[in-house]
């Protein structure tokens, strides 16, 4: 699969497989508190970090990481990371998903691309659940989570690891049944 990642076209953005000349711009991004407080990343990562860790996940075959871009202009505007790809299960996550600059949230671009990344399982994986989670201070993520089908499952405790301190995270999911449904 890692050597047929396609583009996913959306109405405002497409993801394509991320590159290494967009690591920089994640790195830009990702010390920046609008973005870090949303996620268990911990603040003031490098970019060598970053490069670390995509690089990393360069042969997983259960991991996938996008970047997004405008179709109007083709800015990056962000990333999207999809981890736990199970053929097994037909299930996989989206792992970490952010618009990085202030002036383009709030236009839709988030929207779009999350769908994109549904396409994505959906369509092109074939897959019956996809899952995500999001801290509890993230009530937009947890609106727009909702508004695109996706379900509460609960409170997971202590799953993730922020700055050396634990944080719980609220795990949601969306069926492959209930995505056709909103999407027909």
């Amino acid at each position: 699969m890692k050597n047929e990642i396609p583009v996913i076209k959306g109405e405002k953005v497409y993801l394509r497989p991320t590159e290494a000349d967009d690591l920089a711009k994640f790195a830009e991004w990702e010390v920046q508190p609008h973005v870090t407080s949303f996620f268990t990343m911990n603040d003031g990562r490098t970019l060598e970090e970053i490069r670390s860790e995509v690089e990393g996940r360069a042969d997983d075959p259960a991991s996938v990481d996008f970047t997004v871009c405008s179709l109007e202009d083709d800015r990056i505007l962000g990333r999207v990371y999809i981890s736990a790809i199970n053929d097994h299960y037909d299930s996989m996550d989206v792992t970490r998903i952010y618009i990085g600059e202030m002036s383009d949230r709030g236009k839709g671009y988030g929207e779009d691309a999350l769908s994109c990344a549904l396409d994505f399982g959906f369509n092109i994986l074939g897959s019956e659940r996809i899952t995500l989670d999001y801290v509890n201070w993230n009530t937009a993520a947890h609106s727009l989570y909702l508004k695109l089908g996706f379900k509460d499952e609960g409170r997971m405790r202590h799953a993730g690891k922020k700055n050396g301190e634990y944080v719980d995270l609220n795990l949601m999911s969306i069926l492959r049944e209930e995505y056709f449904k909103n999407n027909m």
